[in-house]
């Protein structure tokens, strides 16, 4: 039996679709079972919904009905997701740059709460670097006191640090106060020194802020004037070059992010369909959301290489057409199961239990008794309902003696008497009065290959005449139509009666008729064959109608 190697990853433990009880119960007991022996993480899923049977049997037992997965293609979620935590808009340009440095990438992510709001790549600072000559740019991207502070390894003296630049320019006081009085406005920021004229004349011209380079003392005099004019002090230990290169980088990243149009993917898209989006990108890096659209982290095109496939242990089935979607793209680990061996293809050697009994929980009762697994009273009725549901309570000739045998046993542990309870499922999984002719025709139904056909079966049982007569009426008028749109050649519907253990067959499909009697030796005629003693699909009805497809 395989250990799952890499514990934390989940095995998912799934019968086949349109899943029936002894496929619920064994995905959910022998998921049960890897769990107490290996101490892994399986998880017992489904891939189809469930039938009304198998609901009273969850619900009697108190047992939560498995997740349902649709498809178990390798998805985003399965691959190696960079968890860089977002930023916020109003991160400097040079903070993001050291950011994606030290971590090694070229994009950042930015986000408000967990929402994403945008994507600033090197590119996109870069080219605003090398681009950008605008003088009013700070103002323009509403640029934060707190960002130029930090960009220029400086000290706030005078103002609020969590103001933002609204209106004006950058300017260099280069020249005499009488030039500068024809260069700055109301408004702007001033790059100076020490010259105690010039910062007083840029005070006097109402600047909102005025840098002084190479770290030099500031008047109180000079303070005092800021003060009376609402301009802000900064000093800085770099002169005025460095703080004329670097004070473009104090800009919030939400002015040069991308914002609209953004390509994301979420964590259940399907890689293979995002494959082709992510090489027409000349992205490296692109988001990923949750269901929710909350910012997960981010993926890139090396990231499929290290995709992990889902791993399956399957149960109750072994054929392809059966299998949950996408099962071919999956690490199929083990199989468990009592049918016919067909088309399930591995990529490598699998753990394969297959014994010819009634129900495959039989098998999953013997598991647990070889590797010494105490069963409780839940477990012990999960398995019990299941092979009752298989064998027709130890009617149907699929059953075996080890299959009676473990159910009396598991009766005994359950606390339950097998025969009432056995009625009240059979009772429960046979009232369709609800359903449409569609569901109650899908309810327990499996596809087969033979040859080059596909075929159909589905199966109703029940304890009362009348019942069945009255799932015929509502059955027949859309049985054609049904197979059809499930594109089969044939489809065959049992209406077993299990006290009389027979079974009316109706069916559709041009040689349905002839086939049911090649394969019976009958010369029935109409729209329904009556099979006394029939009352298995696996083990009479669908031998029959492979051998007789085949002559």
């Amino acid at each position: 039996m395989n250990e799952n190697q890499n514990s934390h990853r989940p095995v998912f433990v799934i019968g086949h679709k349109n899943p029936d009880t002894d496929s619920i119960c064994a995905a959910i007991t022998y998921a049960n079972l890897k769990n107490k022996v290996f101490g892994g993480n399986y998880i017992a899923c489904r891939a189809g919904h469930l039938n009304e049977e198998t609901q009273f049997v969850l619900s009697h037992f108190g047992v939560e009905v498995p997740a349902y997965i649709k498809d178990v293609r390798t998805q985003v979620r399965d691959m190696e997701i960079r968890r860089l935590d977002g930023v916020s808009g109003k991160l400097s340009l040079k903070n993001a740059w050291t950011k994606m440095r030290d971590a090694d990438v070229v994009t950042l992510c930015a986000t408000e709460g967990d929402l994403l709001t945008g994507i600033v790549t090197t590119n996109d600072i870069v080219e605003t670097y090398m681009d950008v000559i605008d003088p009013s740019i700070l103002s323009m991207a509403r640029t934060s006191y707190r960002n130029i502070v930090e960009t220029l390894d400086g000290e706030l003296i005078e103002g609020n640090i969590d103001e933002e630049l609204t209106s004006g320019k950058v300017v260099i006081a280069a020249a005499s106060p009488e030039m500068m009085e024809n260069v700055i406005e109301k408004g702007d920021v001033v790059i100076l020194g020490n010259r105690y004229e010039t910062q007083l004349c840029a005070i006097e011209l109402d600047a909102a802020c005025i840098i002084v380079c190479e770290g030099a003392e500031v008047a109180r005099t000079i303070k005092a004037q800021a003060v009376d004019h609402g301009t802000k002090i900064i000093t800085t230990p770099h002169d005025t070059f460095v703080v004329a290169r670097l004070i473009n980088q104090s800009m919030p990243i939400d002015h040069i992010m991308k914002k609209k149009n953004l390509i994301t993917f979420h964590m259940d898209d399907f890689i293979e369909d995002i494959q082709e989006v992510m090489a027409s990108k000349r992205h490296r890096y692109f988001p990923v959301l949750d269901k929710n659209d909350n910012y997960i982290g981010m993926i890139s095109r090396r990231n499929f290489l290290g995709a992990h496939k889902k791993e399956l242990i399957l149960v109750d089935h072994n054929e392809k057409n059966q299998a949950v979607n996408g099962a071919d793209a999956a690490d199929i680990l083990e199989i468990i199961d009592h049918h016919r061996l067909r088309t399930i293809e591995t990529a490598g050697p699998v753990f394969f239990r297959n014994q010819p009994l009634g129900s495959t929980c039989t098998i999953i009762y013997l598991m647990y008794r070889e590797y010494g697994v105490e069963l409780d009273r839940t477990t012990a009725g999960l398995l019990l309902a299941a092979i009752l549901s298989d064998t027709l309570m130890f009617r149907s000739p699929t059953c075996t003696n080890v299959d009676r045998n473990a159910g009396e046993e598991l009766a005994k542990i359950a606390q339950v008497d097998y025969e009432e309870f056995a009625k009240e499922m059979f009772h429960a999984g046979s009232n369709l009065g609800g359903k449409s002719a569609t569901e109650i025709l899908h309810q327990d139904f499996k596809k087969f290959t033979v040859d080059d056909l596909t075929i159909g079966i589905g199966q109703i049982n029940s304890m009362s005449a009348e019942e069945l007569v009255e799932i015929r009426e509502k059955i027949m008028p859309e049985l054609g139509e049904v197979a059809a749109d499930d594109g089969l050649d044939m489809m065959f519907f049992m209406l077993t009666n299990i006290i009389e253990e027979s079974s009316e067959v109706v069916f559709a499909g041009n040689k349905a008729l002839h086939t049911l009697n090649h394969a019976f030796g009958l010369n029935a005629e109409g729209d329904n064959v009556i099979l006394p003693g029939v009352v298995s699909r696996k083990k009479q009805l669908l031998p029959a109608i492979v051998e007789a497809i085949q002559q």
